[in-house]
């Protein structure tokens, strides 16, 4: 099918049609910031409609006829357009292929059933009692099964729901790399705890002002480079980042008086993931070119800020004494030395968000293996807490206290994002292995941290990965940016050499 114009005509046609469907996923994702961060608790059910309409709107436009038969071909014939246009075009059919195989009516249905999970796992969650969520997830579930069935797949049909999150990922792929994980990381662990030395970190269960405390988290961000004329930062009960656009990105975080690391880390978690969506071009907005490459390499880009950056004793070597004076009373007597060591603490704990580096790999294993289960039918809802329970005693010798601490923790189920947390753990990996390949690239990026300048950091992240879009797959960036695959060696060379030093193995 040829273009009947000019294809820059039909192409600017396509860029608006494209645009008008992002304005709607915007104001949807804004309902959905609301949610979380400011709306009454009376305004859910009316909220819950509001985004079930706006979502089913942007699916009926995204699947019409008429911007289904433009983008055709358009895709057919690629006469006139630059690379980068081309691969919006391709990336857009591809992603229609898709979209065209749910009906508006099983989206509508699924917005709905989504938002009455949601609501119901924060009164769960409060409550610390699983049955009142059960029945929200079972049916949740049945929507995921179905939906994976409507997308089609070859093997497995957790495959369909990882693809969405991670293209071209399967659960073979993943049980092989679990299987790695679980193998090398419990036995390092093992030897950390048996043979290293431990550092008392105590001062760090303190009580910890809470405005003093979102001072510093707005620092460490604008440290960073988070633009807070393109963004701000709320608080939440789960920190989240949400991108309206490339030119308004919010992000949040959880304050609690005991556990300071908390804030710091969520910060510069999810100022990683700021960062990204503010180093997407505007130009591309609503298009794929202007879309993250997936949620592994965006992880990638949250972790590398977190871990490689923000757990570093370069890192601290520039923030420490801000954070001694503003915390004299519970930081007075503490050195450097055994505040570096303090925060990089190798243990088994309840809460994955709290969770060290190594032991971090283990929450996202059994949340894996729970998804898995529950999409295939091997595990029942009304099971999930006994099994939940389960799995943490036997990989990390822990026992859950309730359902608050354990299967109730993450918000991530109740938003129906089964396939997510296994990019938790590719981030992860990536993050390793770009942040080697950063180190050959700038010899001087561990001085510039110490001195607290993180722009060139900054600056080669948003060239190598931010202003690329989608117009690579994972793999394909990261063979772009290391030269070669993703390599689990490099994030266990990272582990041991950091943490032997550490433990003094």
């Amino acid at each position: 099918m040829k273009p009947t114009k000019n294809s820059q005509e039909q192409y600017q046609k396509y860029v608006l049609a494209m645009q008008k469907i992002q304005d709607l996923n915007s104001a949807t994702a804004l309902l959905h910031w609301d949610a979380e961060v400011n709306a009454p608790t009376k305004g859910a059910a009316r909220r819950a409609s509001q985004i079930a309409t706006l979502t089913a709107t942007a699916h009926e436009w995204t699947t019409a006829k008429e911007l289904d038969e433009l983008i055709h071909a358009l895709y057919e014939s690629k006469n006139g357009l630059s690379e980068n246009e081309a691969a919006n075009i391709t990336l857009s059919w591809e992603h229609l292929q898709k979209a065209k195989k749910l009906s508006t009516d099983f989206v509508t249905q699924f917005s709905t059933i989504k938002s009455a999970a949601s609501n119901a796992w924060v009164k769960a969650r409060k409550a610390k009692d699983f049955g009142l969520f059960a029945n929200e997830l079972e049916a949740l579930i049945e929507q995921l099964k179905q939906k994976a069935r409507l997308i089609g797949y070859e093997a497995h049909p957790y495959d369909a729901l990882l693809d969405e999150y991670e293209k071209g990922m399967t659960v073979a792929k993943l049980d092989v790399l679990f299987e790695d994980i679980q193998q090398q990381l419990v036995a390092f662990a093992k030897q950390l705890r048996t043979k290293g030395k431990a550092t008392e970190n105590t001062f760090l269960d303190k009580d910890y002002d809470e405005d003093e405390q979102w001072k510093l988290g707005l620092f460490l961000l604008e440290q960073m480079g988070y633009d807070f004329e393109a963004g701000r930062q709320d608080k939440s009960v789960h920190p989240f980042t949400m991108s309206l656009s490339a030119t308004d990105v919010r992000v949040t975080t959880r304050i609690l008086r005991d556990k300071p690391l908390e804030m710091i880390s969520s910060c510069i978690h999810e100022g990683g993931h700021g960062l990204y969506e503010q180093g997407l071009k505007d130009e591309y907005y609503g298009l794929p070119m202007g879309m993250a490459t997936s949620l592994g390499i965006h992880e990638s880009q949250s972790r590398i800020w977190e871990n490689n950056v923000g757990l570093s004793h370069e890192y601290w070597q520039a923030n420490f004494l801000r954070l001694q004076q503003q915390f004299p009373a519970q930081l007075q007597d503490i050195t450097l030395e055994r505040f570096y060591k303090a925060i990089n603490q190798v243990k088994p704990n309840l809460i994955r968000i709290q969770a060290d580096e190594i032991h971090y790999h283990l929450h996202i294993l059994i949340r894996y293996q729970l998804e898995k289960g529950l999409i295939e039918g091997s595990i029942a809802v009304k099971d999930l807490d006994t099994v939940w329970n389960k799995l943490y005693q036997d990989y990390m010798g822990i026992t859950v206290p309730d359902s608050a601490q354990g299967v109730l923790q993450d918000i991530h189920w109740s938003e129906a994002l089964f396939g997510y947390f296994p990019t938790y753990s590719l981030g992860s990996l990536y993050a390793a292995q770009f942040f080697a390949q950063a180190e050959k690239d700038l010899p001087n990026l561990k001085q510039e941290i110490a001195q607290g300048n993180l722009t060139t950091l900054r600056i080669w992240l948003n060239e190598n990965i931010h202003q690329y879009g989608q117009k690579y797959t994972s793999e394909e960036l990261c063979k772009r940016i290391t030269g070669e695959g993703l390599n689990f060696e490099y994030f266990m060379k990272y582990v041991k050499e950091k943490y032997g030093a550490i433990y003094e193995l």
